[in-house]
């Protein structure tokens, strides 16, 4: 019998992956990862907004993994990657803020926690195969979309390094969420009803502008009408925007439908334009690096994803450095943004990522950053 250990999480989708590869006759472990400690990383400190029940949620997630391997009747381990996930992935979150990026963790959490030091750890428990309740599917090492397409996260695993799927399962990936939901009422897990974790892993459903206010002191600077040039507001740190913004960008007395369309880091100022019409959040290619490929398919011709709920975009490449590639999307895409990744797909194969660097339109750089 072949042994998987499987990342229980706590909620329902590690929850059903694991009963269904018991159902399919695998020697099923449970091992619980813990990333985050608000006590010892200091996000609580001198917040009294902050209750017990607010702090804990990774506890109370294991103590659902508990329950529901009792349930199983696999055993469960626990790991705890609190501080590697400090140097690998917040440490660099809060770098990307600096730079006036928009930075996306929950992709390096994947490439240096998860499917990195995660699977070492399940190694040394014995395991033939790593399984997680990710919407994905692998296939001889590669990777591709899951069934439910609303679901599917190979964009968030598409900067894990190749190769690294070869002993990978991903259960749920033929499966709708409806599905799994019905699986897990039917088999009466404990989880089969949690509410789906939301957010960035670390941060969850917290006042994301009051956590990071924990690590970074606010740079309050001037917000600029894009058009008349004129000084219309204050922000309160250009870490808090993000290209495209529409809601809380906190312009006192406007009424008119505004948006955030760009940053100047170097004179701490934030863009916002007026209107509907999008027309200074469209672009038409930008440059790529830290270039991953998971496949060995280098196509001229692809799609490509510039955030997570994107559309996928029909975008042609150029080979540029080692690791840095040229996309060009003649159909101009509203909101590609500076340390964001772009994903690229070849139909349903995910190929690999880069993140975004450059933006231009029309030959001409746009002044996001």
């Amino acid at each position: 019998m072949e042994k998987v250990i499987v990342g229980i999480s706590g909620g329902v989708d590690s929850a059903v992956a694991a009963y269904l590869l018991k159902e399919k006759g695998y020697e099923v472990e449970g091992l619980f990862m813990r990333n985050w400690d608000s006590m010892i990383n200091g996000d609580v400190l001198g917040n009294p907004s902050y209750s017990l029940q607010d702090i804990c949620p990774q506890e109370k997630d294991y103590n659902d993994a508990v329950e529901l391997c009792k349930i199983l009747n696999i055993p469960l381990h626990r790991v705890d990657f609190i501080k590697e996930y400090w140097d690998y992935v917040f440490t660099y979150f809060l770098e990307e803020l600096k730079k006036g990026y928009t930075p996306n963790p929950d992709m390096l959490c994947n490439k240096f926690i998860k499917f990195d030091l995660f699977c070492k750890e399940a190694k040394k428990l014995g395991a033939k195969y790593v399984a997680t309740g990710h919407y994905a599917k692998t296939l001889n090492g590669r990777l591709y979309r899951a069934k439910d397409l609303n679901k599917d996260q190979t964009y968030f695993l598409a900067d894990v390094k190749a190769g690294s799927f070869n002993d990978i399962l991903f259960p749920i990936g033929d499966y709708t969420k409806a599905e799994i939901r019905q699986i897990a009422q039917e088999q009466n897990l404990n989880v089969a009803f949690k509410k789906d974790s939301t957010g960035i892993c670390f941060i969850g459903e917290r006042n994301y502008q009051q956590f990071v206010a924990n690590y970074l002191k606010p740079n309050p600077g001037d917000i600029i009408d894009v058009v008349t040039k004129k000084v219309i507001g204050k922000h309160n740190g250009l870490m808090n925007y993000t290209i495209g913004q529409r809601r809380h960008v906190g312009i006192a007395g406007f009424t008119n439908r505004h948006y955030v369309c760009g940053k100047n880091v170097l004179k701490n100022e934030l863009y916002v334009a007026f209107g509907s019409d999008n027309n200074y959040l469209m672009s038409d290619e930008c440059i790529l690096e830290n270039v991953n490929f998971i496949s060995d398919l280098r196509p001229t011709f692809c799609t490509a994803k510039f955030r997570y709920r994107d559309v996928d975009h029909s975008v042609f490449i150029e080979y540029l450095d080692e690791g840095v590639l040229r996309v060009k999307y003649p159909d101009q895409v509203k909101a590609v943004t500076p340390g964001q990744a772009c994903v690229l797909y070849l139909g349903e194969e995910c190929l690999g990522c880069g993140f975004i660097k450059t933006v231009r339109k029309n030959n001409e750089d746009l002044w996001y950053l």
